[in-house]
């Protein structure tokens, strides 16, 4: 498992859908996950320390799960098939820990109300995970069964990454110092 902290939510220019930037805080690894607006501004909320007047789902799932004794441990983007991905919130309750199947949105909804850690499988990071290079911005490809790197991300790739295609194409590495939502 990688330790993550969610990085930003940006809107993509492409075709406006959400998405959560992931970073692993051992690297400059990056993981985008296309959410759901809702969702988004879920998170977005929570991370802004804004107030809402009523409980949103997910605090209301916090609240109940406090309620009834337990407590979340940490969240598990867990698994990436068909260009879905997966995750898992862990709960202790009565020293018993419990995995809970959930979409990672919502999940990280969660995670950033509990204040609990966000993880990914490795897994999910070979599948998905992109590095930045720091001059360019743009996605540098993984060097895979011995290949020399050429540092151009080629088309068996961007098919890999279908799903996050359009949106890596239009990172900037100078988006990620500026002001962003969610931080």
């Amino acid at each position: 498992m990688r330790s993550m902290s969610i990085d930003s939510i940006r809107v993509s220019p492409m075709n406006y859908q959400r998405v959560v930037i992931l970073k692993e805080e051992e690297s400059d690894r990056y993981l985008p996950i296309w959410i759901g607006p809702a969702e988004a501004d879920a998170i977005a909320v929570k991370l802004q320390d804004l107030s809402v007047p009523r409980p949103l789902t997910h605090d209301l799932l916090r609240t109940v799960i406090d309620t009834l004794g337990g407590s979340v441990v940490h969240i598990l983007v867990s698994d990436l098939h068909n260009d879905t991905f997966y995750a898992k919130i862990v709960i202790e309750v009565n020293g018993d820990t419990k995995e809970i199947d959930s979409r990672p949105s919502d999940a990280m909804a969660l995670a950033v109300r509990a204040q609990v850690p966000i993880f990914a499988e490795e897994s999910v990071m070979d599948k998905a995970g992109i590095l930045l290079d720091k001059e360019t911005g743009k996605p540098i490809t993984p060097v895979r069964d011995n290949a020399e790197p050429t540092g151009e991300v080629n088309e068996e790739e961007l098919r890999r990454m279908s799903a996050f295609t359009d949106f890596i194409m239009d990172l900037d590495l100078e988006d990620f110092g500026g002001e962003q939502q969610g931080r």
